[in-house]
């Protein structure tokens, strides 16, 4: 794959603000560089930065209708009136149903909670949920990671004499529904001080309120944070701000005392003897959360994560392991079908973003589909299958280009659509689908830039191998956790030589196990792995230089050693950068 090297550059002022707070922090020049090229330019910011505190939290009731939010639950309470927690099928919405329910559990009994059914009912507020709320004599619904645009369901459930307070992070539309507090920071008249929070987030900010509104301590609260830290790796929210200090002390909750639920994933997943990092959860946990709502039903999901008897909790992690293995068998069999039909796509290489609509794929699975075609393709991909009369699927982005706008552009051929700037859903008439089809190309034709529909590798910093001591790793943990917005630092060294020692290993031959030196004559040998190059390995052998860009981690099975984990590899003469 021809990657495209980017480099992040800094100003000459930047460059001295780095230079400054490396010193006055203590650590490289080089990781000085990465704060400023994350925001951070005084020391303050960078002692918030490395040290995340729960009291740096924002103040709750800064959010637009929060105290409304507040006193109508403390009234519906007062009344023992039944409560319902609502929310999406994902692992956002399963994590938020499960975080709420569970704290106000401990309080108040009258509650239960509600996942829609994917295929009966689809995402967001459904008609028949309202109806179920009616059936159980429900009077408040709290809904989370959803609702924003749901104005007909709430409306019908209204006239029924039900309230609703809406948790939501998905971008509102111009009209919003009639709910007694609308608790979402990207409402257009937001007064909160951070705009991306995880639907869970919010679900949080929520629970903080009414914690402090009843004089409930906030250590009550902190064993929920492991379900937070969850949603903000899965949901791939920026990690920066309140994000970076929620995420930081759920990891802390997720790896020291995680709640039944997900302990029992935890040991299903193989992660029992480990660090779990929010690679773990994007990688192992989330799919696992996911794979009930793809397969089944989101419900059985937030009883896992609700289940207080670790036995029980280990048989339901165990099914929902084996739906995951359903969803695995689906997702390579789908991806491989619509592989096959790109290729096929008449002038493939003029066209700037990928729909594809089969009606016989499965709905649970489109997501991850066009996830997979963005990512190998490198253009905006949407996946459509039928249900009954209506398509409907799910969009995915490229860095730095806006789906969400994209599919809003179409809006007067869709029945529904939501999301945000790199994934969105929709449905539609199936007959509008090719129209569908036609308007999405020609606007991402005309708004996405040639270096988005391109592999991009951003390195932070070019640095030789004199540097990559045991001092500078420990210096670079403390940029975790590691997601959108503080992406895992990308290293470059130009000119490195095989020590004479690098081979090519893996099962099929596939992967390069190097020893490097960045200098000829060099006695600094630094160990790297480089999965699914091997092609590059006769050009290593000539012992001409290359040069590489790789993260930094220590060597699992040698402790205490560090190793590179190459991600590119290009001979220098041919390397052409930016």
């Amino acid at each position: 794959m021809n990657n495209r090297w980017k480099y992040q550059p800094i100003t000459k002022k930047q460059e001295d603000i780095s230079r400054e707070l490396a010193q006055e922090t203590g650590i490289s020049p080089i990781l000085g560089r990465l704060l400023v090229q994350r925001g951070i330019t005084t020391l303050a910011d960078a002692r918030k930065f490395f040290r995340p505190q729960l009291l740096d939290l924002h103040d709750p009731f800064l959010m637009k209708d929060m105290e409304a939010a507040v006193e109508h639950l403390n009234q519906a309470m007062g009344k023992k009136e039944h409560i319902l927690i609502y929310g999406d099928y994902d692992v956002d919405g399963t994590t938020s149903v499960a975080l709420v329910y569970k704290f106000l559990q401990q309080y108040y009994s009258n509650i239960d909670y509600y996942i829609p059914d994917r295929y009966e009912e689809g995402y967001g507020i459904s008609f028949k949920g309202v109806d179920y709320a009616v059936a159980t004599g429900t009077k408040l619904i709290i809904v989370l990671d959803c609702g924003i645009k749901a104005v007909k369901e709430i409306a019908y459930a209204k006239e029924k004499g039900i309230d609703f307070i809406i948790c939501d992070h998905h971008v509102p539309d111009e009209v919003m529904p009639q709910a007694v507090a609308i608790l979402n920071p990207k409402r257009p008249d937001n007064t909160y001080p951070y705009a991306h929070l995880s639907g869970c987030g919010v679900g949080f900010k929520f629970m903080q309120a009414f914690a402090i509104s009843n004089g409930i301590g906030f250590h009550r609260l902190i064993p929920l944070l492991d379900l937070v830290a969850v949603s903000i790796a899965a949901d791939i929210v920026p990690i920066m701000d309140e994000n970076r200090i929620l995420a930081h002390h759920g990891l802390k909750q997720l790896n020291s005392n995680p709640s039944v639920g997900l302990k029992a994933i935890i040991d299903i997943c193989g992660l029992a003897d480990k660090e779990i990092t929010m690679n773990d959860i994007v990688f192992k946990i989330g799919p696992r959360i996911n794979a009930s709502g793809r397969i089944q039903n989101g419900k059985e999901a937030v009883d896992l994560l609700t289940e207080k008897e670790l036995s029980a909790a280990l048989e339901k992690a165990n099914r929902i392991d084996r739906y995951n293995e359903t969803r695995k068998d689906l997702d390579k069999q789908m991806t491989e079908e619509a592989n096959q039909i790109v290729s096929e796509l008449e002038a493939f290489s003029e066209r700037r973003s990928i729909v594809l609509y089969n009606e016989n794929w499965h709905k649970g699975v489109v997501g991850i589909v066009a996830s997979r075609l963005a990512e190998i393709y490198h253009r905006p991909a949407v996946v459509l299958t039928r249900t009954n009369d209506m398509a409907s699927g799910s969009a995915r982005s490229v860095s730095g280009f806006d789906v969400y706008k994209t599919v809003e552009h179409c809006r007067d051929l869709l029945q529904n659509f939501g999301g945000h700037t790199y994934a969105a859903g929709l449905s539609m008439k199936v007959e509008n689908v090719p129209e569908f089809m036609r308007r999405f190309e020609a606007y991402t034709a005309e708004h996405i830039l040639p270096e988005q529909t391109r592999a991009v590798i951003n390195i932070d910093a070019t640095i030789s191998f004199k540097y990559i001591t045991n001092k500078f790793y420990n210096d670079l943990k403390k940029f975790n956790p590691f997601g959108p917005d503080n992406s895992k630092p990308v290293f470059c060294t130009q000119q490195v030589f095989d020590y004479g020692t690098s081979k090519v290993v893996g099962r099929e031959q596939e992967h390069i196990k190097l020893e490097l030196v960045d200098h000829r004559h060099s006695s600094n040998v630094m160990n790297g792995i480089a999965f699914g190059q091997s092609s590059h390995v006769r050009y290593i052998k000539t012992k001409r230089s290359f040069d590489i860009c790789y993260t930094i981690e220590e060597n699992t099975h040698k402790r205490g050693e560090l190793q590179l984990l190459i991600e590119d590899i290009k001979p220098t003469e041919q390397n052409v950068t930016e």
